[in-house]
């Protein structure tokens, strides 16, 4: 690689890691140290090709998405425990709502990497279907069908969301997604 390429991919690297770390913590579930390893393997794959990509972010998350999926695939399913702690809350007014991002953060974890690859794209990214197809390498129908039951798991996750408010339970995955971005 070239002095100006390497030069390129160092600045870009301390210019949005922390944006594609958020990504990543989304991705894995919040496990911080696997979201570390997903994006330091997505970094080292762009690496070698940095002087060809044309849209570097576009590029890296595109791995993420990928290699987050495949791990998925190679490894199977294995079951996560998560004991969520609950913070004390100053104000009562806001701890309901602080109550339901906890709730809807530890749901999320319990979703497949694939579950949550796609409501990630969706919702988070908020990628129209035919684009997380493409990004996932799947029909447009099985990312449909994968938000559908990813959403129904949520909202048996979490009560509070009920089946018949889809609206609100995407503005609720919306408003932590922003949440958790900072």
């Amino acid at each position: 690689m070239e002095a100006s390429s390497h030069d390129e991919f160092r600045e870009f690297v301390a210019m949005r890691s922390t944006a594609l770390l958020r990504l990543a913590v989304l991705l894995t579930g919040g496990d911080r140290h696997a979201a570390e390893d997903l994006l330091q393997i997505a970094l080292m794959k762009a690496y070698g090709r940095w002087a060809r990509i044309e849209q570097p972010e576009a590029y890296i998350r595109q791995i993420m998405y990928r290699q987050q999926v495949n791990r998925w695939r190679l490894r199977g399913h294995r079951a996560e425990t998560t004991v969520p702690v609950l913070p004390e809350s100053g104000t009562e007014g806001a701890e309901a709502g602080s109550e339901l991002r906890i709730a809807l953060w530890a749901a999320l974890r319990r979703l497949t990497k694939r579950q949550r690859a796609v409501i990630v794209l969706r919702y988070f990214e908020d990628l129209p279907e035919a684009e997380v197809a493409a990004l996932l390498r799947c029909p447009v129908g099985t990312v449909r069908s994968t938000a559908h039951r990813s959403l129904a798991k949520l909202r048996a996750l979490v009560p509070e969301l009920g089946p018949e408010r889809p609206a609100e339970q995407v503005q609720a995955l919306s408003y932590a997604a922003k949440e958790m971005r900072g």
